[in-house]
């Protein structure tokens, strides 16, 4: 199943950029224009991940308060914000409010591709079930890492 990213970005031609040329094909991508029209559609189905810009038409850190709502409504969502501000404080800000990730605007596509990729990654392991539950079988070898015990054909071993 493709991967669902938000965009919520006000200037049409940037969204527009990185949902044809960053996100392509392999995921299915939606852009909002602010924080009302994103949350509306927030409270319907989360996507997989979010890229915010921080400043809004309607206010300069509404991507603040949007990311903090989307913390209140997941905690695990991975949200990435990409801003064209660059003073120490706002990444900073940022990632003290739940962010994943922080990027300024001039990163480049393939960069930011791979700051989604890896986000993805990660999010998948930590929802995959752990290694260590599921038992191994070679031929009449059969080993459970979880309650450390093997078995031979069906027997199991005895350790002295």
């Amino acid at each position: 199943m493709k991967k669902q990213i938000a965009i919520v970005e006000d200037e049409p031609a940037c969204a527009r950029i990185m949902r044809r040329r960053l996100l392509g094909t392999a995921i299915r991508s939606r852009a909002y224009g602010n924080r009302q029209s994103a949350m509306q559609a927030f409270h319907v189905r989360l996507p997989d991940l979010a890229i915010i810009d921080i400043s809004l038409k309607t206010r300069q850190k509404a991507g603040f308060d949007l990311c903090r709502d989307l913390r209140a409504l997941s905690a695990e969502l991975p949200i990435i914000f990409l801003t064209a501000r660059t003073a120490n404080w706002t990444p900073v800000s940022g990632l003290r409010l739940g962010a994943d990730d922080f990027l300024t605007k001039d990163v480049s596509l393939p960069h930011l591709a791979a700051r989604v990729a890896a986000l993805f990654r990660r999010i998948d392991a930590l929802r995959r079930p752990d290694n260590a539950a599921e038992i191994v079988r070679r031929g009449a070898l059969s080993i459970d890492g979880e309650k450390m015990q093997t078995t031979w054909n069906g027997a199991r071993s005895r350790c002295p």
